[in-house]
């Protein structure tokens, strides 16, 4: 298979688009997490269980990992990223019209499956920029990933008070259809060449690749320790802000993801540390800011100035620690970066589902104070892990 140089095309236009169109990818994903009250009033589904539709989705999420972002090294990506983002639009349609809880539930499954597409923007971004800038680029476009996601909770929250949920997903379709628009323009067409590998071979060797690469096996589990403690603060946050005595509106709610945005901006150029030899080093103290973040987000109920710091230091340590993990495994190859990224972020699905089902129950069960408590205990099994590989990693 052949190795696409075509850096020249990585302009910085072309990567803040590549950026945006993921970061609208993936918030489809998220768009339910701030208006999960909604859902649970008008399907009849109880709080504590409502978490499981977001599960799904990650499931679903998963799924597409394996069985979609792998045809990235075999078939042609432009055609790959603008027929999934097509469909995604439909599966789009189908939530904000669903009339049942088990056509919402298929619905958003759909578009778990189909929100992959921003992984095949990413491994086709790291292929298309040249070795020396690879890092700041993936930084970029890894940073619109979770701007994306933070965002998702403050746009949804604003057009379900002014408009309600269903319009959410409405106005995401309408939104998918302009971004195609704008890339079917602008996305090179490289055509594949042959290659040996059947599909069942190709997915195979996604398992083989984790088998081998033991960097890509450390920062997979690095990768579903952080993205649960993601999901264990956003997917039940709702749920205390929502109650008594904060009592706050969607509006206000989804405001938090704003503030989430300044920690995953502020660590935009951890992919250029990466470059420099410096990922470990940095990865162990962001992993500090993990754990400490969890103090200040226990104090919720009493300070929202303490959730806003806490909120910054935590998506800043996620996402410092996301961008040198892809940093580090798009360097060890060039025809299986696809592959490599579909391994790699099936460890963060797996992470993002268990964190919001364990969370929601944990806060049913036992109050905002569990769900802090559960979310510092893995990011103290994150910092030990780091800890114990880290003499491994500086090895290889």
């Amino acid at each position: 298979m052949e190795e696409v140089k075509v850096s020249s095309s990585m302009t910085r236009y072309v990567t803040l688009l590549f950026a945006v169109a993921c970061g609208m990818s993936v918030a489809n994903i998220y768009f339910a997490q701030p208006i999960l009250d909604n859902l649970s009033s008008e399907f009849g589904i109880e709080h504590s269980t409502i978490g499981i539709l977001i599960t799904i989705t990650q499931i679903f999420y998963a799924v597409g990992l394996l069985m979609l972002v792998p045809l990235g090294d075999l078939l042609n990506q432009r055609r790959l990223i603008i027929g999934q983002m097509l469909l995604a639009m439909i599966a789009l349609v189908i939530v904000g019209t669903a009339s049942s809880s088990t056509v919402l539930f298929a619905g958003m499954a759909l578009v778990g499956l189909l929100s992959v597409v921003a992984q095949t923007f990413v491994a086709f971004a790291a292929t298309m920029a040249s070795p020396a800038e690879r890092g700041r680029v993936v930084g970029r476009i890894t940073s619109g990933i979770v701007i994306g996601i933070l965002l998702a909770r403050s746009i949804s929250g604003i057009l379900t008070d002014f408009a309600g949920w269903r319009s959410v997903y409405l106005v995401s379709a309408a939104l998918m259809f302009l971004m195609v628009c704008a890339l079917f323009r602008v996305l090179p067409n490289v055509e594949r060449k042959g290659t040996l590998l059947s599909y069942p071979q190709l997915l195979r060797s996604v398992l083989m690749l984790l088998v081998k690469e033991r960097i890509l096996r450390i920062r997979a589990v690095l990768a579903l320790l952080i993205f649960a403690a993601f999901s264990i603060l956003w997917t039940p946050l709702v749920l205390p802000l929502s109650a008594p005595p904060l009592s706050l509106s969607h509006t206000a709610i989804g405001a938090f993801g704003l503030v989430g945005v300044v920690g995953a901006l502020a660590a935009a150029r951890a992919g250029k540390l990466a470059d420099r030899g410096y990922g470990q080093r940095t990865t162990g103290i962001a992993l500090i800011l993990l754990l400490i973040s969890w103090l200040l987000i226990s104090r919720t109920e009493q300070s929202l100035l303490a959730l806003v710091i806490g909120i910054v230091l935590l998506d800043l340590a996620i996402q410092v620690v996301h961008v040198t993990n892809q940093s580090m495994i798009f360097s060890l190859g060039t025809e299986a970066r696809s592959r490599l990224a579909a391994g790699y972020m099936v460890f963060y699905s797996i992470g993002s589902a268990s964190g919001s089902i364990a969370s929601t129950h944990i806060y049913a069960h036992y109050g905002w104070n569990g769900v802090c408590l559960l979310g510092a205990s893995v990011s103290a099994l994150a910092l030990l892990f780091w800890a114990m590989t880290n003499r491994a990693v500086i090895k290889i």
